[in-house]
């Protein structure tokens, strides 16, 4: 067994999830992006992509990328439809083999190599590392229409006054989890669309588990699958993560026991 056989045999260090619903034309540069850098690291890896029910050539870009290298899979939902971001991040985390995972966006907005400024963060305590925009030393290289930010600032204030008190950016797509913190976090989860990286942070302040909120660099993307009514919904799931909250519904796993520290 050569070198590679043993790195892809082994328990990956870091696996990479990736949902991606009719990312046909984005996806090809960012497999290349994430495979490039990981293909440098010493440690162990894999990447899951995860089909949320695409009707374009999705999957087949998977799969090419699938059959030159045995760490990166395809996944889909058992119906191949279109369940929702949340849904499709949840499929894959779970399914994720890693002493660490990180979720990132298909369209590459925030770069594999922010990986490198997580590290110190999870080796340090915490059990949840977010990427934010809104924090000292945050980058915005490319920024969103204006209504789409006023619409961020209103959604984020009416997030922390509700749900996640003190967080300043809850829905960057780029979030860096231990096994153990996933693993109670996507058991409980039960929002599958906009709203699921919200629950998720309020899951993790109801348990107790230690999040950081570091600085990223940011770029909005052309093809965003965002509309003006995905703040609306938004709203709604906070509401409905306030009414989980207050019935002690996060206490216990969907799947299991309460969680153990």
């Amino acid at each position: 067994m050569d070198r590679r056989d043993r790195l892809e045999s082994a328990e990956p260090h870091l696996s990479v999830v990736i949902p991606a619903y009719n990312e046909e034309s984005r996806l090809p540069t960012t497999l290349k992006s994430v495979c490039g850098y990981l293909e440098r690291q010493s440690y162990r890896w894999e990447v899951l992509v995860v089909d949320d029910g695409s009707t374009d050539g999705t999957a087949v870009v998977a799969e090419t990328r699938a059959a030159c290298d045995r760490r990166v899979r395809l996944m889909r939902h058992p119906d191949s439809a279109n369940h929702g971001k949340g849904a499709a991040v949840r499929l894959g985390m779970l399914a994720a083999g890693g002493k660490f995972l990180l979720f990132m966006d298909a369209d590459n907005s925030t770069t594999i190599d922010h990986v490198e400024r997580f590290w110190p963060a999870l080796e340090g305590g915490c059990d949840v590392v977010i990427g934010s925009r809104n924090i000292a030393g945050a980058v915005i290289a490319v920024r969103q229409p204006a209504y789409k930010e006023m619409a961020g600032r209103l959604g984020n204030w009416i997030i922390r006054t509700l749900a996640v008190p003190g967080i300043m950016d809850t829905q960057a797509g780029f979030k860096m989890f231990s096994a153990r913190a996933a693993r109670e976090l996507f058991g409980r989860q039960t929002i599958d669309r906009w709203g699921y990286d919200v629950e998720l942070l309020a899951i993790a302040r109801e348990l107790g588990l230690r999040v950081g909120e570091l600085p990223i660099r940011w770029e909005n993307a052309p093809g965003s699958k965002v509309r003006w009514n995905t703040y609306l919904e938004v709203l709604h799931d906070v509401w409905r993560i306030r009414q989980n909250l207050n019935a002690g519904r996060y206490r216990q796993r969907r799947d299991a026991g309460a969680i153990r520290r």
